[in-house]
C-alpha cells in the first residue's frame, strides 16, 4: 500500500509538518489546493512550501478552473496531478495539458458521483482519487459507501487492462484501512490520523 501524505489537517505549523513528513518513508506528499469556489477552503498560498519538498508532490486540485494550478505544478517535483470529474471544464483537454508536461494525470469523484462520469477518460488517466468525504475539510468520517466504488474501479481495470491507480481520500485510519482490504486499492490518502500525532512515521506503518 502506498502511502500519501496530507498536510491539511495538522497539529504543527505548515513548514514543521512538512519537515516531519519528509523524513518518513511515506511515498508522497499530498497537496491539497483549495480555490475558495469549488470548496469553500482557499489554500492556492501553499506552493511556496512545497517548492523545495524532497518527496514527489501528489497534487489535488479541489478547483473549479484548474489549468492555473496545472501550470504551477507541474513544473515542480510532481508525480501526479489530480482534479475533479464534477468541474464544467474541458476535462480531455486538461488531462493533455498535465500529461503534454510529462506528469501523471489523475481525476477526482466525490463520494455523490457516480462512476460514469470517469468512464470516458479511464483508458487515458493515471491515478483515480475516491473521496470517502466531502473535499474541503479535514478529519471528516469515512463513508463507507466508497468501498463498492473502489471495487468497480478494480474490475474495471482489469476487463478492460486499464494501467490507473486507485487511491482514496478521507477518513483514512488504522481502522477503515481495514476496510479496503482486497479492494484493489493501491494508495491511500492521510492526513489528520498522521499529521495530528507525535510519531508520524508510527502511523504510516499501520496504514501498509
Amino acid at each position: 500500500m502506498q502511502v500519501s501524505v496530507s498536510f491539511f489537517k495538522r497539529a504543527k505549523s505548515i513548514e514543521e509538518t512538512i519537515v516531519n513528513i519528509e523524513k518518513t518513508d511515506c511515498d508522497f506528499l499530498h497537496v491539497d489546493i483549495g480555490d475558495g469556489v469549488f470548496i469553500p477552503t482557499d489554500t492556492k498560498d501553499i506552493v511556496s512550501f512545497v517548492r523545495e519538498s524532497s518527496k514527489k508532490l501528489d497534487v489535488h486540485l479541489m478547483c473549479a478552473k484548474p489549468l492555473e494550478y496545472i501550470n504551477i505544478y507541474k513544473n515542480l517535483n510532481t508525480e501526479y496531478i489530480t482534479f475533479h470529474v464534477e468541474i464544467k471544464e474541458d476535462i480531455q483537454s486538461l488531462i493533455d495539458e498535465i500529461k503534454k508536461a510529462h506528469v501523471k494525470a489523475g481525476l477526482a469523484i466525490n463520494p455523490e458521483t457516480d462512476i460514469t462520469k470517469l468512464e470516458p477518460y479511464l483508458d487515458v488517466i493515471d491515478q483515480i482519487l475516491v473521496m470517502s468525504v466531502k473535499p474541503g475539510k479535514g478529519g471528516q468520517r469515512f463513508q463507507e459507501d466508497v468501498i463498492s466504488k473502489i471495487k468497480k474501479l478494480n474490475q474495471l481495470r482489469q476487463e478492460h487492462q486499464y494501467s490507473y491507480i486507485i487511491s482514496v481520500d478521507g477518513g483514512i485510519n488504522d481502522q477503515t484501512i481495514k476496510l479496503l482490504k482486497d479492494t484493489g486499492l493501491d494508495m491511500c490518502v492521510s492526513g489528520s490520523y498522521v499529521c495530528l500525532t507525535d510519531n508520524y512515521q508510527e502511523q504510516i506503518n499501520k496504514l501498509r
